[in-house]
């Protein structure tokens, strides 16, 4: 009889084996929890809809999605998590080349360089700007004031 590779039966827990730790266990009660309450809820949705209660409908058919979702995260999570532990079904890294450089461009250090910005300077004063930076000036000075108060005071 000739000696066979030794392999993880397909459909069998062997591969599953990470997935029955504490935290991993209570990733699939949630899981569990979560479908149950959903369809629960779209199942009570029902009951609604079929007692009069039109807007009811909509959500009949809203929980079941929420519970296709959740099912379908959980199994993603637990396909990612074995895809992570098989080292077989990576592909192997292939080594990265080196960029070739043009000998007549510039050296960069590929980081962004800080140029120095000047600050605008007015070239003349704007009179209405003045007068309102006047007005708040004013009112933060006298807080209980009214826009009437500044034009009696200002006379």
């Amino acid at each position: 009889m000739p000696l066979r590779a030794i392999t993880k039966p397909a459909g069998t827990l062997v591969g599953m084996k990470g997935l029955w730790t504490p935290a991993w266990l209570a990733r699939h009660l949630l899981a569990l929890v979560l479908t149950a309450g959903c369809l629960g809820l779209g199942w009570w949705q029902f009951s609604r809809a079929a007692g009069g209660n039109s807007l009811s409908w909509g959500y009949m058919f809203e929980w079941p999605v929420f519970a296709g979702f959740v099912v379908f995260i959980w199994i993603r999570e637990i396909q990612l998590y074995r895809r992570r532990d098989d080292p077989a079904a990576e592909p192997a890294e292939e080594p990265v080349a080196e960029p070739v450089r043009d000998l007549s461009a510039p050296i960069s250090l590929g980081r962004p360089v800080r140029v120095a910005v000047q600050p605008a300077t007015a070239a003349e004063t704007d009179p209405e700007l003045d007068a309102y930076n006047d007005y708040l000036a004013w009112l933060a000075e006298h807080p209980g004031a009214r826009p009437a108060d500044y034009r009696t005071a200002k006379k």
